[in-house]
């Protein structure tokens, strides 16, 4: 059964973005970045919920193309609809059965794209297996919080963790569900 990874960058005080989306505070260049982009290769699979894959506009995606062109895409939503999207961009209902379905295919491990409300909606429905967490130092106070509105309490068994420039760091749990 294959992994679904949340690797995502958060501030110390576990936000994916600051007030309006506001991610200028968290480092966008140097070796953490490098290393991120080529950690990407591994996977040949993103999973998103839909303001995160509209996000992406931001930065010069077009409605219905990969965010990465390597991966398979599929988005979770109940309210989005894309016109000739791309074949390696799927548009899902938010249901459990795909995701099971997801984890079942062969492949690599998947990778969980930003998100807080969806990536909570997983972490409840215990679907997610391992945190990859890029640690800024930065402290936000509000924003999108990494799981949402999420309420439920799991421990976490630290796998690997790799400190990087300007006071990065990249964390790897394991999920512990029992």
């Amino acid at each position: 059964m294959r992994k679904i990874i949340y690797y995502v960058a958060i501030s110390i005080d576990g936000f994916i973005s600051g007030e309006n989306e506001d991610i200028s505070g968290f480092v966008q260049t140097g070796d953490l970045v490098d290393y991120y982009r080529n950690d990407l290769q591994n996977f040949d699979t993103v999973i998103m919920g839909r303001k995160t894959y509209e996000f992406g506009y931001k930065f010069g995606l077009q409605p219905g193309q990969p965010a990465y062109p390597h991966m398979r895409h599929f988005i979770f939503s109940d309210r989005m609809k894309l016109e000739n999207a791309d074949e390696k961009v799927k548009v899902c209902r938010m249901d459990l059965e795909k995701i099971k379905e997801l984890k079942n295919e062969k492949g690599t491990a998947i990778y969980l794209c930003g998100g807080g409300e969806f990536a909570g909606w997983l972490l409840e429905n215990e679907m997610i297996d391992e945190l990859k967490l890029k640690v800024n130092p930065l402290i936000l106070s509000t924003g999108v919080k990494m799981f949402g509105s999420a309420k439920k309490q799991y421990k976490l068994e630290l796998l690997a963790q790799q400190n990087f420039e300007n006071g990065l760091q990249v964390d790897q749990y394991k999920v512990n569900y029992k």
